[in-house]
């Protein structure tokens, strides 16, 4: 889920992705975003089934509390960007209004996420290991606290890419005139090629006029000379 999750969260964020429409790409990130989401509910499907059959009480820790809530406020996001993103019906105002409130849910349901799950591994920890206890410190602990750790680290790095203003995605119309280092953007040639006939034609002029300067000058010496 998380893995899932964050690839949907950077997918615009990847350098070989901006030559693609940005259409595709919302379609990638809607997919991904509803497999996160199908993902999540399976998952609790499982969990309520598991908990009825072992005689578990439901939603009785903070694990659980904010697992349902991060659930509840994604899947009303995705339903709100799927209506307001994909279908065409939204005006341009409405969309624009609401970038920055999706920006910022995708951004505070991914955090709660990583926390659920952080969570979700100590309380395992917690009620399964007996023998040795948790506060011991077993190997089985330490792997699971450093998968923990390694969680963490990479939800990090995911808000660092996805902060960083060199990565965003250039708007539409510059995406195609992305070109290697040293290539030249389409369209630049063609442009090229006119100024420097207007420049070619802008040097005839000058010279033209000079000679004809020249040429007035040497009648007006010559109409003296004639006169004297």
């Amino acid at each position: 889920l998380v893995s899932v999750l964050s690839s949907g969260i950077i997918v615009y964020r990847l350098p070989w992705t901006w030559k693609c429409s940005k259409y595709l790409m919302k379609l990638i990130h809607a997919a991904l975003n509803t497999t996160a989401m199908i993902f999540e509910i399976v998952s609790l499907v499982a969990v309520f089934h598991y908990h009825n059959a072992m005689n578990i009480p439901n939603m009785y820790s903070l694990h659980s509390w904010i697992g349902l809530i991060a659930t509840i406020f994604y899947s009303v996001q995705l339903f709100l960007d799927f209506a307001i993103f994909l279908l065409p019906f939204a005006p341009v105002t409405v969309r624009a209004a609401y970038l920055p409130i999706h920006i910022f849910s995708a951004f505070s349901i991914f955090a709660t996420v990583i926390a659920t799950a952080l969570m979700g591994i100590t309380e395992k920890l917690i009620y399964s290991l007996k023998n040795p206890a948790y506060s011991t410190s077993p190997p089985e602990a330490t792997f699971v606290n450093c998968l923990g750790v390694l969680l963490l680290v990479f939800a990090i790095l995911i808000l660092w890419m996805v902060s960083r203003p060199q990565w965003k995605r250039p708007p539409e119309e510059n995406a195609k005139a992305l070109q290697p280092i040293g290539g030249t953007p389409q369209g630049t040639k063609g442009k090229s090629t006119v100024t420097d006939g207007i420049n070619g034609d802008k040097s005839h002029l000058r010279v033209n006029s000079e000679a004809a300067r020249k040429q007035n000058l040497k009648l007006d010496e010559a109409g003296q000379r004639s006169t004297m």
